[in-house]
């Protein structure tokens, strides 16, 4: 009997499901996203797709509800307990002004209101000595009322916890023993490293989606149990690694980005069995896209992240959130983004989205709004009967009726041009946002290859790369499912962090050794409880140039450090910065462990045999810059490698469709991916 291993993401649009076995994807499955139950849509999935659940030895789960929640507002009471006369961190924030010159400049409302932010008399100074002991009665009486106001959660951060955590550790024994009903969270726990307000927004949003978290993963725990899976599913961490349901219900700001998480890993395994360590992941979704760099065969990860930006591509916007995420850039243009004419009369696209309710007007669900899926489909890139593999029709003269009504008339251009311009407009946005992101990171997009997938990636995949000047694309079998692929190449993994600042010179390496020992330990003790007898560590040290306001992430050679420390930050420096830094020390800020399991071997390849029939399956009018044209239409299932196709073409598949525009060819790789020259 062949175990299978099954990924489950579910998205703002869609949920998606993926079936693998030791021959590669065997079963596929796609669903509406049941956003009032989110666990149901994937129980309808799992009964769906599985004729053998008991086969089942691994499922990985990934969700955006942790950040939907944060930008809805729909967690927990919560107030905040601070050092007195720093309560209001939260809303001081680093007085930075994203736009300099906006006098009327917005930033999103903290989820801690004034008036549920206390002083607390207490002080630890930095060196973690205590100057003002915790008046443990103050506690007490604010526990009491807090838990007659009917507040649900509290976060506690003080200064300098990450040092000497007792005070913060000592408070929520008093809360448990006043008020046992609250939920306390620690940010000597959640994130114990330096930066105040970092650290109490990010302490703030992880008790405040906590129980909301922890309902849906019992939920969810639950209904994978009813579809008959035995194994308790584990969850995808934003970083790239996967926890236990008991992990990602302590820490659920980790699962803050966990689905994207999962398409940039399929995109990295992917890459490598093409001999590609270097590429550019593109990943278009019906409500969002993500962009992010494939660098040495893994994505790259951040500890600064932002949500609920008010505006997107704007850092110092939102939320700052710290913990480990997978470095990528999102932008609000999906296949459910909505088109609009604005106050200057000019097409804009999202980042509003119609998602699956009602979704976009040729759903024929109660959208009325006109939406990147529905030019797509006027366009005739999209088969209406074909949507879903012919699940799911599509009402194109709906589509046609709503952009002539709200596109084509205010602009004063016919029905196809209008349709293109908002195809265009989106691809445009993410080729900016793409050579932004690639250019801070010192990559050159032109260089890389693009590796498309999302529901919507692939029919927008190859615009995108020619405003780009990319010289490939490569979409991958299963493109439209493509992160819960990535979910099954993830090990268990987790990160830690220990504040310890000093200049390289004044180091006491022991010190630095017993900081990495008490993080293996954590890692090997936390790993080993779910299961895992193999745990691998890499160690991490954040530096920076004596003066400067941040840091970069060196990699710790063992054996090999301390000597080998400093020159490894300035060839870190120099490929990011393209140059070295002033002639000043080096000092050590954060040090970091990632401990993981052994990474799962998978076969990404399809296992659907090609067919006797004929690939080409007929042509339908498409258009492309100049007018309609008759176009190619194929199927991908019948496909064989060594193909070739030259554009204007239109290759389909029960999730996604891939646009070959005129002047571009495809060929047909081994794996089954397809493989188009712009």
């Amino acid at each position: 009997m062949m175990a299978l291993r099954v990924g489950v993401d579910i998205g703002g649009t869609f949920t998606d499901l993926c079936v693998l076995d030791d021959s590669g994807v065997v079963a596929i499955g796609k669903t509406l996203t049941t956003h009032d139950e989110p666990a149901r849509a994937v129980g309808e999935l799992l009964t769906a797709t599985l004729t053998q659940p008991s086969q089942v030895d691994k499922l990985v789960h990934g969700t955006t509800l942790v950040t939907n929640a944060l930008i809805e507002r729909k967690g927990a009471k919560l107030a905040l307990l601070a050092t007195e006369g720093f309560r209001d961190v939260l809303e001081m924030r680093r007085e930075h002004r994203y736009e300099l010159y906006d006098l009327e400049i917005e930033l999103p409302e903290p989820l801690v209101p004034r008036h549920l932010r206390f002083d607390v008399p207490e002080r630890i100074l930095a060196d973690g000595s205590v100057r003002t002991p915790l008046d443990e009665d103050h506690v007490a009486r604010l526990g009491t009322e807090l838990a007659e106001r009917g507040i649900e959660a509290v976060a506690i951060c003080f200064l300098h916890s990450f040092t000497n955590p007792e005070h913060e550790r000592r408070a929520r024994d008093v809360l448990a023993e006043v008020a046992p009903g609250l939920r306390v969270a620690l940010s000597s726990e959640v994130v114990p490293e330096i930066r105040e307000f970092e650290r109490a927004s990010t302490t703030a949003a992880n008790v405040y989606v906590q129980d909301l978290t922890e309902r849906y993963l019992r939920d969810l725990e639950q209904r994978v149990h009813r579809a008959g899976i035995g194994p308790a599913p584990h969850i995808m961490l934003s970083n790239g690694g996967i926890a236990t349901v008991d992990t990602a219900a302590r820490y659920p700001i980790r699962i803050l980005e966990s689905g994207p998480a999962g398409g940039a890993l399929a995109a990295s395994a992917f890459g490598a069995a093409a001999g590609e360590a270097d590429l550019l992941a593109f990943d278009m979704g019906g409500t969002t896209a993500k962009l992010c760099m494939i660098s040495g065969g893994a994505p790259l990860v951040t500890h600064e992240f932002e949500v609920d930006r008010v505006y997107r591509l704007l850092p110092g916007s939102g939320l700052p959130v710290k913990v480990p995420v997978t470095d990528m850039i999102e932008i609000g243009v999906g296949g459910g983004s909505i088109a609009r004419i604005n106050a200057l009369g000019l097409l804009t696209v999202g980042p509003d989205s119609a998602g699956s309710e009602p979704g976009p007007v040729c759903y024929g669900r109660g959208g009325t709004e006109p939406t990147v899926t529905d030019a797509d489909l006027v366009l005739g890139y999209l088969d209406p009967g074909y949507f879903l593999g012919g699940e799911m029709a599509l009402d194109l003269e709906a589509a046609r009726a709503v952009i002539r009504e709200k596109i084509a008339g205010p602009l004063g251009v016919g029905l196809a041009e209008a349709a293109y311009g908002i195809h265009a407009h989106v691809n445009e946005d993410m080729a900016n946002a793409a050579r932004a992101h690639a250019v801070e990171r010192g990559k050159d997009p032109a260089r890389l290859p693009m590796f498309t997938f999302g529901g919507a990636g692939p029919v927008h995949g190859v615009g995108v790369a020619r405003a780009l000047g990319a010289r490939q694309v490569v979409a991958p079998p299963a493109a439209g499912v493509m992160s819960a692929v990535g979910f099954l190449t993830a090990p268990l993994a987790f990160d830690f962090v220990r504040t310890s600042r000093a200049g390289v010179d004044e180091l006491s390496w022991s010190e630095v050794d017993a900081l990495f020992a008490e993080m293996e330990r954590e890692g090997e003790e936390l790993l080993k409880a779910s299961g895992v007898d193999i745990v691998t560590h890499s160690r991490i040290a954040e530096m920076r140039y004596q003066g400067q306001g941040y840091e970069i992430r060196v990699p710790v050679r063992r054996g090999e450090w301390p000597a080998s420390l400093v020159n490894d930050f300035t060839e870190t420096y120099r490929e990011l910065y393209r140059r070295t830094g002033p002639d000043v020390g080096v000092e050590v800020l954060n040090w970091r462990v990632v401990s993981s399991g052994p990474v799962p071997r998978v076969n990404l390849r399809l296992n659907v045999e090609p067919g006797e029939g004929e690939a080409r399956k007929g042509s339908r009018q498409a258009y492309f810059p100049g007018g309609f044209v008759d176009t190619a239409v194929y199927d991908r299932y019948l496909l064989k490698s060594g193909d070739r196709i030259d554009g204007p073409a239109i290759i389909e598949e029960r999730e996604s469709t891939l646009v070959i525009p005129p002047g571009a060819s495809c060929t047909v790789r081994a794996d089954a991916s397809l493989v188009v020259t712009p």
